[in-house]
């Protein structure tokens, strides 16, 4: 089991399958992108899968979250998505949805379980603002296609920007709630590629809770109901609808975490807001065995520090963005 020093369990896996992006969200990168990893660095289809088959095979996995960047600009996806699905993990993807219209379907066959989708405003305008692309209608139509596609509930995945799109949590939640998708507003984390990011800028939770409840009767779950999920639930007018805040700045749930990240290019992240990694891809490439590898990782793990730090006067944000880090 992948154990670390103060007895949590990692049992969620989250993998990047790249650090490209079509978008340009100006939380995570600025307008010009980024310079992208070399395709060689990139782990191959091969290497995935050896990595993923030994987490859950070796160390408890059962859980494997395909992120990036943008998953769905990984070539054969659905092949990932299919081996990783055999192995008897439950397979899930984040994605800004851009593509998802078209591969829905064929993710779902190949085993794709659940899905989440990055969605920050339903107008244009503030849209092409915020991503710098007139993308708006293709991720909508991403969502429709994975309701189609049966990945119920279809999670959606907003980040509220202060004076950009914290006027729009009302409409979204609307949206949502209409759709049959079930919503989750996560805190602005320090994780953009500019260090641009400030506290006083976040629209936290109670912020955003405050203005939900203008609108909405909202009745906090159990918290036995969250076990590790990164979100606070609560019913909306009622139930049986749902809505999430992923509190990771101002309520965070360090002591609960069971996941783990895999980097594109193959290094072992025990904390999204770590500053040392672990780098398995060498150890592949110089025919390291399996029980090579799964001491490596043991110990990436074993070294987890309590807590992300933020509030912390020497916290340091991490060096890669979160495209590169995978969400």
């Amino acid at each position: 089991m992948l154990v670390d020093g103060f007895g949590r369990v990692a049992t969620d896996l989250r993998v990047s399958l790249t650090d490209r992006c079509n978008l340009r969200c100006t939380y995570c990168m600025p307008p010009e992108g980024l310079d992208w990893l070399p395709k060689p660095e990139l782990l191959t289809d091969d290497e995935v899968i050896r990595l993923v088959s030994i987490g859950v095979e070796r160390l408890g996995i059962t859980e494997v979250r395909y992120t990036g960047g943008e998953p769905l600009l990984r070539r054969n996806l659905t092949g990932i998505v299919a081996e990783t699905a055999a192995l008897g993990a439950e397979v899930s993807l984040t994605t800004n949805g851009i593509g998802l219209a078209r591969l829905a379907a064929p993710l779902a066959e190949a085993g794709l379980s659940r899905v989440n989708v990055s969605l920050d405003t339903l107008d244009r305008e503030t849209f092409k603002r915020l991503a710098h692309r007139d993308r708006l209608s293709d991720v909508l139509d991403g969502l429709a296609a994975a309701e189609r596609a049966g990945m119920s509930p279809v999670k959606v995945n907003t980040v509220l920007m202060r004076d950009v799109n914290d006027h729009d949590a009302v409409a979204l939640l609307r949206y949502c709630l209409d759709q049959g998708y079930e919503l989750r507003f996560i805190e602005q984390m320090p994780l953009d590629a500019q260090h641009g990011w400030t506290r006083e800028g976040m629209v936290t939770a109670d912020e955003i809770l405050q203005r939900l409840s203008a609108a909405f009767d909202l009745a906090p779950e159990p918290d036995e109901a969250r076990g590790s999920a990164p979100a606070e639930t609560f019913l909306v007018d009622g139930g049986p609808a749902k809505v999430g805040v992923i509190a990771s700045v101002t309520r965070p749930f360090c002591g609960a975490c069971d996941r783990v990240r895999l980097t594109a290019d193959g290094q072992v992240r025990n904390c999204l807001f770590a500053r040392e990694e672990s780098d398995l891809r060498a150890a592949l490439r110089t025919g390291a065995s399996d029980d090579d590898l799964v001491e490596r990782w043991l110990a990436a793990v074993a070294g987890k520090r309590p807590g992300h730090g933020i509030d912390d006067p020497t916290f340091l944000q991490p060096t890669r963005p979160m495209s590169a880090i995978g969400g």
